[in-house]
């Protein structure tokens, strides 16, 4: 007895998606509008971001349309939409956590550049401020903070290249120093007043 090919007996669901794996575009747009909705709403409650789940909707129905030729043998099409929207959804979950995570890092490597940027600044102008104060020593206190601190003489050391006993050479220290701190305080930033303290 021959098999009869009639699929009348199928149910309706059935009978749209062997339309839909023949290829017939008619019966795809019915998949999609009778179907598009609940995949929205079941990709929202993963990802709770409208746009990422009308892209889960779209990944879903380009999917299916793509791998057309096994529709025939589902045989609980919204049970499969729910696998098949729930792995598409996870996946863009870990989409975003990726692109969350290199976000951050991204922020971080610009607070860093900028950092760095602006300690170089700070650091010219340290520097730059410095030479303005060491500039307006008298003589003798100028040399005597060059070669103590910016060489590192002890003042044994500066007294018998400047002919000074270290009392004076300690004298005119101090003296060099209790001016360059007058002179920062007031015309230095506090941030680079901060940072030549410590240099001096």
């Amino acid at each position: 007895m021959r098999q009869s090919t009639d699929n009348s007996f199928l149910s309706e669901e059935q009978q749209l998606l062997l339309a839909v794996a023949s290829g017939d575009e008619r019966a795809f747009e019915v998949l999609y509008y009778r179907f598009s909705k609940k995949i929205y709403y079941f990709a929202f409650k993963f990802l709770q971001e409208e746009m990422a789940a009308e892209e889960v909707v779209q990944e879903v129905m380009l999917k299916i349309w793509r791998n057309r030729d096994t529709l025939g043998t589902i045989k609980h099409l919204e049970s499969y939409l729910r696998v098949l929207s729930r792995n598409i959804a996870l996946n863009a979950l870990r989409r975003l956590a990726i692109e969350d995570r290199a976000n951050e890092k991204l922020k971080l490597y610009a607070n860093i550049e900028s950092n760095e940027t602006e300690e170089r600044v700070i650091l010219q102008e340290t520097k730059k401020l410095l030479a303005q104060a060491i500039a307006q020593l008298p003589p003798q206190q100028r040399e005597v903070y060059k070669l103590c601190h910016q060489q590192g003489l002890k003042y044994e050391e500066a007294a018998q290249q400047l002919h000074l006993s270290p009392a004076t050479v300690a004298t005119h220290m101090k003296l060099a120093l209790r001016f360059l701190r007058t002179y920062l305080k007031q015309h230095g930033h506090f941030v680079v007043i901060c940072i030549i303290f410590k240099l001096i």
